[in-house]
């Protein structure tokens, strides 16, 4: 009996001849790189002229699995590593991150809140997608774990390298090389922005995802800073306004927030009613 594979793909496929290859004699030609398939070559997948090759590849790989899992829109959740649990206030580097502390709290909260209305679409919709790692992006995988729901972690390779949080879940988590491969993803599904506060990496994806709402090079979508004395404090948005060198209409793009369920309140009204 012809299996079903085989009806429709008569052509041995690539795993087959990858198998094949390990198993073929050993000689100075079956040793010899150039003999090597060339999908099964690291060192030749890994050169300079392969890397429009590698970001294809960094594109497709999480696309084709959230895809066959369904996923359908996002919630993102953007935040500082640094920004320690409350019950771990005390080892602060800073006393300012001590306080901040609490929004550890509230993005544990909201990504619960945000994942009990994810299961009613059983994990299609609403899916809390975080950065991977430690201090806020941890708190948002596991206020999606206790809600008993599904979460995205994006993480990249780092010179210090650290481990995915342990709530991510495990096949949803993503390893990247590239920067900007990532940043797509985490927009790409997006059905809301939320931003905690953090540092450089923070600030990077704020701009990034806000400059492309203001461009029009992406839908609006509710734009969540969690934090107003804090953003207020590092940014003086009003001065950009005063400067012209962005528009005053253009802070309307931005919603500030202390409380989760201040943010699930936006999200719900949303979208914004025309002025």
């Amino acid at each position: 009996m012809i299996e079903e594979d085989e009806r429709h793909h008569p052509i041995r496929d690539s795993q087959q001849d990858a198998v094949a290859a390990r198993q073929l004699p050993d000689t100075p030609q079956t040793r010899a790189p150039a003999y090597r398939l060339a999908f099964t070559d690291d060192d030749f997948m890994l050169r300079e002229e392969l890397r429009p090759v590698r970001l294809q590849l960094e594109l497709l790989k999480p696309q084709m699995i959230m895809d066959a899992r369904g996923i359908r829109s996002t919630i993102v959740l953007f935040g500082g590593a640094r920004i320690p649990a409350p019950e771990h206030r005390d080892s602060a580097r800073t006393p300012e991150l001590a306080e901040l502390s609490r929004y550890y709290d509230e993005a544990r909260k909201f990504a619960r809140l945000m994942t009990e209305r994810s299961l009613e679409s059983y994990g299609a919709e609403d899916v809390i997608c975080t950065g991977g790692g430690p201090g806020v992006m941890e708190a948002g995988n596991l206020g999606a774990h206790e809600a008993g729901g599904i979460s995205i972690g994006l993480s990249i390779v780092l010179p210090h390298e650290q481990a995915p949080n342990e709530y991510v879940t495990p096949d949803l988590c993503f390893n990247f090389h590239y920067f900007a491969i990532r940043k797509m993803h985490f927009l790409m599904r997006a059905k809301a922005v939320t931003i905690f506060p953090g540092g450089f990496g923070t600030l990077d994806e704020m701009f990034e995802a806000l400059t492309l709402i203001q461009t029009g090079r992406m839908r609006r979508v509710p734009f969540i800073l969690f934090g107003t004395e804090f953003w207020h404090k590092i940014i003086n948005w009003d001065a950009l306004a005063e400067a012209g060198t962005i528009s005053r209409d253009d802070l309307g793009l931005i919603s500030f927030v202390e409380t989760a369920e201040e943010a699930v309140a936006i999200i719900d009204n949303w979208p914004v009613p025309c002025a």
